[in-house]
């Protein structure tokens, strides 16, 4: 049974908050995390959760380089709660790298997540902050230097 795209964001901002917490076996967390969503769920989640957790980490200074200037005058991605800062990782690189994923999606699916995982005060925040990134997409997005395709 294939899993909606917001079910795998969920997987995937679970494993990037446990890959965030626990530094040993970081590897072997997301093979353990793909391999059960793959038994749960099928292929395509799969893909798409590991595209997005490694997506997330292998760019991770790009996207906070990216997403800081949006933040409020003088904080950093380091100041903000760890499931806040995962969901603004996140949502850059779907907004910066994955061209499939349509924007609208992506701020709605990241707010819900926030919602969620975090708080309703965190989840405006995150609506302000991408809200912003995105008024601005092609200028951040000239900032970026593409990475390999995953």
């Amino acid at each position: 049974m294939e899993m909606g795209r917001r079910q795998v964001r969920e997987k995937v901002l679970q494993t990037l908050y446990q890959y965030e917490m626990n530094e040993e076996a970081r590897e072997n967390l997301i093979r353990k995390k793909g391999r059960a969503l793959e038994r749960e769920t099928g292929k395509d989640s799969l893909e798409f959760f590991l595209r997005l957790t490694r997506g997330v980490i292998q760019n991770q200074e790009k996207l906070d380089h990216a997403v800081e200037p949006f933040l409020k005058k003088d904080w950093t991605m380091s100041r903000l709660s760890i499931v806040d800062r995962m969901i603004l990782r996140m949502a850059a690189y779907e907004l910066l790298l994955e061209k499939e994923i349509p924007e609208g999606a992506t701020l709605n699916e990241a707010v819900e997540l926030a919602k969620t995982f975090s708080t309703e005060e965190s989840a405006r925040f995150i609506n302000g902050v991408l809200g912003n990134i995105t008024e601005n997409l092609e200028e951040v997005k000239g900032g970026l230097i593409p990475e390999e395709p995953l």
